[in-house]
């Protein structure tokens, strides 16, 4: 009995070892074939980027392009791409071609081939880096970017696998960005491309006049074209000949109706546009951006989306700067929204990531030295009283009140301008802060009636909200820090409130925005960020 069950696991072990040395065998096959090939990657890959050759240790230093089906799935994958706002062309797919046949022209030229290997895989990794966080380094365009990008966070393995198996394509579908807001640009790029295939939309003449609700002008056909051109179809003049003894009801063609000021305003209204109906001369002039132009700044906007959205948190304040709005993500899942105003363009509201700590009710304002030089101090040599009026005291850095009749306003010194609390205060009844080097934050206004603007840029860099106290009281409720932003206001005293759990907040500047119906809105470039940004992303690379 012992003899034949040595005998029968004998057998065992002999009907297996095929299998066991097919499988080893396999996944050798390149050390045996190609010693060479493998010798000569690992020593290259050993001065390459740590990511390069992380990957290849993966792979046991087996090359990865060998098969010039691989190289050809990989060179049109890279042509989908496009569609994310990215050119193809950065990853060089004709030169990915032409290196291929030339490396393997000679077998025995294993220096060019392991050359080669990586070449195209610095191409791949750098394409999904790319479609991940974006080309462009923000904080090489110097406009104050404090919004930290997070590395990528693909897998070697899964990207070493899906080399071995050519799924170019599913893997840059893996790693695009999932958000919604990406997604929705993506497709309205897409939409916009077509347009433009079709020939893009008319151009309006200069006018001296603005066309009005009610005109009869040659100049009406053109306007409903161009409405057209971006989904506007009910404005549109049926024409006879193609529907012949029809009853259609439409509309005059030179006549502006009330359907094409209906289509007017909502035009206005996704451009930031005083919605009157009125083509005067912004509305014009935005009308007359070319199909083109609206292209890259959705690419651009794309870049933007890659850099900022992953590893958001579940809730967070978000402040869309040239939207000129403030959005709260809720731990509930509900969204609070409201208007809000920021920085003009020579005061520019910055760019960056922090958390709020706490709020300060019934605030003093300690002016800060710009407005102090550039706004205060002129009002102050030619009218004394405006220190009155506005509750401003006088102070010494150390905080002594000073006798303003005895400061020589033409060279003050060092002196330190407080504003009192009170509703009359620059900074309202409420301010809600975050660290940053910038020393701005969210707060209260008395000037309220700034909040009816469409395009509200005209604070000092810190951004005013509209229904703060609402925003405030939320926050304190979200983070169960237990207290009421109306009783703490209406003591008059000036408090600090902490928030128990801090709350994330990041400043951001968008120039387009994906409504939730899909539709884009193309806001003015208050700032003047775009074209370096498009520049950036649009210059070619060089390894």
């Amino acid at each position: 009995m012992r003899v034949m069950t040595w005998m029968g696991m004998l057998m065992l072990l002999l009907g297996l070892a095929p299998l066991a040395w097919a499988e080893q065998g396999e996944a050798a096959s390149a050390w045996e074939e190609e010693p060479g090939v493998v010798g000569e990657l690992a020593r290259q890959a050993a001065k390459a980027e740590a990511r390069l050759e992380d990957f290849y240790a993966l792979r046991d230093y087996r090359p990865a392009w060998r098969d010039d089906d691989a190289v050809a799935a990989f060179t049109s994958a890279l042509h989908t791409l496009e569609s994310d706002g990215l050119r193809p062309q950065d990853y060089r797919p004709d030169e990915l071609r032409n290196r291929h046949r030339e490396a393997y022209e000679d077998a025995a030229n294993v220096e060019a081939q392991a050359q080669y290997d990586l070449f195209a895989t610095r191409q791949l990794l750098m394409a999904l880096d790319h479609l991940q966080r974006g080309k462009v380094d923000p904080e090489a365009l110097a406009t104050g970017w404090e919004v930290p990008v997070a590395p990528p966070d693909d897998s070697l393995a899964a990207v070493s696998g899906a080399v071995d198996q050519q799924r170019f394509e599913a893997l840059i579908g893996e790693v695009r960005p999932d958000f919604v807001p990406y997604q929705r640009l993506r497709s309205g790029l897409a939409r916009y491309r077509n347009i433009e295939k079709r020939g893009g939309w008319p151009r309006l003449p200069e006018r001296e006049h603005a066309l009005r609700p009610g005109d009869v002008d040659d100049d009406v056909p053109l306007l409903r074209e161009r409405l057209a051109a971006i989904g506007e179809l009910e404005i549109m003049v049926a024409d006879n000949d193609i529907f012949p003894g029809g009853e259609l009801e439409a509309p005059e063609p030179h006549r502006y109706d009330a359907s094409l000021e209906a289509a007017v305003k909502r035009f206005q209204r996704r451009h930031l546009l005083e919605s009157d109906g009125i083509v005067g001369r912004q509305t014009l002039a935005a009308l007359n951006v070319p199909v083109e132009r609206r292209i890259d700044q959705i690419r651009l906007n794309m870049e933007r989306a890659r850099w900022l959205l992953h590893g958001l948190p579940e809730s967070f304040v978000l402040v869309d700067i040239a939207g000129y709005r403030l959005s709260y993500y809720r731990p509930d899942g509900q969204i609070w929204r409201s208007r809000i105003v920021v920085g003009r363009p020579y005061r520019r509201t910055p760019s960056l990531r922090s958390e709020i700590t706490h709020l300060t009710v019934n605030p003093t304002w300690t002016i800060p030295p710009t407005i102090k030089r550039e706004d205060v101090l002129p009002r102050v040599r030619q009218d004394l009283g405006y220190l009155w009026r506005e509750r401003i005291q006088v102070l010494s850095p150390s905080g002594t009140p000073l006798d303003p009749w005895e400061i020589d306003w033409g060279n003050p010194g060092n002196i330190v301008l407080r504003q009192a609390p009170g509703p009359q205060n620059a900074l309202g009844q409420l301010v809600i802060r975050f660290p940053n080097d910038h020393m701005v934050y969210l707060h209260d206004t008395p000037a309220q009636n700034l909040f009816s603007r469409e395009q509200r840029a005209f604070s000092s860099g810190c951004i005013r909200v509209e229904n703060i106290r609402e925003l405030g009281q939320l926050l304190l409720d979200d983070t169960r820090s237990g207290h009421d932003v109306e009783r703490r206001i209406a003591s008059g005293e000036t408090q600090n409130v902490r928030l128990t759990h801090r709350m994330p907040v990041i400043l951001h500047y968008w120039t387009v925005n994906p409504g939730d119906d899909g539709e884009l809105s193309f806001r003015p470039d208050i700032y003047e960020r775009d074209d370096a940004l498009l520049h950036a992303l649009d210059h070619p690379l060089t390894l």
